[in-house]
């Protein structure tokens, strides 16, 4: 299972971040998300960390309900492009700097998940986060190509 979750910074007029998510199992989206934050956050990496909290119940669940049905999840790999963001959630408090100090412990949960097996972090770069396609908006070349990976191959 892929997992792609990405946060589009203070984008609503209430300067609330944006979240999106999508989930493949090779060709196509199985399933995706898009919604406003809940919560005001004071950078994009904090942003990205609240997305990623916004998304981990659907990524456990989803996990489980494979394997209920018979499909064991070897991977279980969620990506993201802020690679600060990927040091607080794979490492908790060790990666906390001054700026961090303040973010709510609630939001280490991944960190948890991620030490025991349930899922790995992995980085993407931005101009391969399909995820983008559910926080802003796109143009062009790139909502074509973001487009035709959620749908899949067409016949």
């Amino acid at each position: 299972m892929k997992w792609m979750i990405d946060a589009s910074f203070a984008v609503h007029p209430d300067f609330k971040s944006h979240t999106g998510g999508t989930l493949s199992f090779g060709g196509g989206a199985a399933q995706v998300m898009s919604k406003k934050q809940k919560l005001n956050s004071r950078s994009s990496m904090e942003a990205e960390l609240i997305a990623v909290d916004d998304v981990v119940t659907m990524i456990l669940w989803t996990k489980l309900f494979m394997e209920w049905q018979g499909y064991p999840i070897e991977k279980n790999i969620l990506y993201q492009d802020n690679k600060s963001a990927i040091l607080l959630e794979e490492n908790g408090r060790k990666s906390a700097g001054k700026r961090s100090r303040a973010i709510n412990i609630h939001y280490f949960f991944i960190t948890d998940q991620v030490e025991k097996g349930n899922v790995k972090i992995e980085y993407c770069p931005t101009d391969n986060m399909i995820a983008d396609f559910m926080t802003k908006p796109l143009q062009g070349e790139k909502f074509r190509k973001f487009r035709d990976l959620i749908l899949g191959p067409q016949d």
